[in-house]
């Protein structure tokens, strides 16, 4: 395992899962559970196996709940940190927030609390650091996608070869965004702190520099949107 690769990680917890309501009303959506375990707790048990140790959490609903679930990361072999945020800061002012926290030398790892993907392959990301620290242009963001799911059958951008676009390119598959990547801190460079942004507006710029790679993934993949899909994966076999 190449050391230099073990970056921190973010894991985005501060939604307040209005689809998930009522099972949202007393608990944070990403403490929702699937076999008996919290979808951060899949998450974190991953992290781990893939030798991350410095973890930073979001969280805005009832987030006392989740620093109470999962305390300081030992429990998991991890040293864990929180960035509470009084209000949702979406998904790139929340990683603008917990910057100082995550204090990466130039990538680091998100992953959205309310994903399940139990064979996550972390470690397959980590071996991409090297390669994009390497590349003249260097990319902004490395992001996993994935096939569309039912829910969301017209994907997000395209995907030729390494190369994601906002724009079709000649033989590109368009997919969805896994909610899974690897990110350069100066994405997030010219983000006001403390003010609500969101991810997509600031991949799409990056995209048109063409700074923006990403790879396919097709092991198991869920959103976890609704009552009824966590009700169906809590009954699947997987």
């Amino acid at each position: 395992m190449n050391k230099s690769n073990l970056i921190p990680c973010f894991l985005l917890a501060a939604g307040r899962g209005e689809r998930m309501r009522p099972l949202t009303d007393d608990l944070p959506k990403p403490l929702l559970t699937i076999k008996n375990k919290s979808l951060l707790a899949w998450h974190l048990e991953t992290l781990n196996k893939a030798g991350i140790k410095q973890v930073v959490i979001n969280h805005a609903w009832l987030g006392q709940k989740i620093e109470l679930a999962l305390g300081n990361g030992s429990q998991f072999g991890l040293h864990i940190t929180y960035s509470p945020e009084a209000s949702p800061l979406e998904t790139a002012g929340g990683i603008r927030k917990a910057l100082p926290l995550l204090n990466p030398s130039d990538y680091f790892l998100a992953i959205n609390g309310d994903v399940f993907s139990p064979n996550l392959p972390i470690q397959q990301l980590l071996d991409q650091v090297s390669s994009l620290r390497s590349m003249p242009n260097t990319p902004l963001a490395h992001l996993l996608m994935v096939p569309n799911p039912v829910q969301h059958p017209e994907g997000d951008f395209y995907l030729q070869d390494s190369r994601v676009s906002n724009e079709p390119l000649d033989g590109a598959e368009k997919l969805t965004f896994s909610g899974i990547g690897l990110y350069h801190r100066d994405l997030f460079k010219d983000l006001e702190l403390g003010t609500p942004a969101k991810l997509a507006p600031l991949l799409r710029e990056a995209m048109a520099e063409n700074r923006v790679s990403g790879e396919k993934y097709t092991g198991p993949w869920h959103d976890v949107g609704t009552p009824q899909r966590l009700q169906e994966l809590n009954a699947a076999n997987e």
